[in-house]
């Protein structure tokens, strides 16, 4: 966890003609987004999209299949992420629904700045297959 955000902002400086884009997790982007103000420093206008969906959803995912409806620590109180990204000189967008991405997504790239989309996500949509309640559910089963 963390890789995302410093790898891409290399990546930017390694191929600055190449549009580069990192696709992380709330979490994962607390780790490491601070990296953000090096691309708004250097100029690499990478754009990061952080799918908030308020948790460490991997480790909650585990605790739910382990340790049904017993919940510790995956729970985060985030910033507002476009917000952070608008703070360092950058470029920030809310995404809530679906239909608001791409015009979002194409007014980052044309504003020639690093950007953050924050996308917010529902916290049941922990996967595609499968929501949070569902997996606490089969594991109650099995359990």
């Amino acid at each position: 966890m963390g890789y995302g955000v410093p790898a891409a902002v290399g990546m930017k400086r390694l191929a600055p003609d190449r549009m580069v884009i990192a696709i992380t997790g709330d979490g994962d982007f607390l780790m490491t987004g601070q990296e953000f103000a090096t691309a708004v420093q250097y100029e690499l206008p990478v754009i990061i999209l952080v799918a908030d969906n308020g948790m460490y959803g991997t480790i909650r995912m585990h605790q739910e299949r382990h340790y049904p409806g017993r919940v510790v620590a995956t729970t985060l109180r985030n910033p507002d992420f476009a917000d952070y990204a608008r703070a360092f000189g950058g470029y920030g967008a809310t995404v809530e629904k679906t239909a608001d991405f791409l015009p979002a997504f194409d007014a980052a790239q044309k504003s020639g700045k690093p950007a953050i989309l924050h996308l917010k996500v529902d916290p049941e949509a922990l996967t595609p297959a499968m929501s949070l309640s569902a997996i606490r559910e089969k594991a109650q089963a099995e359990g």
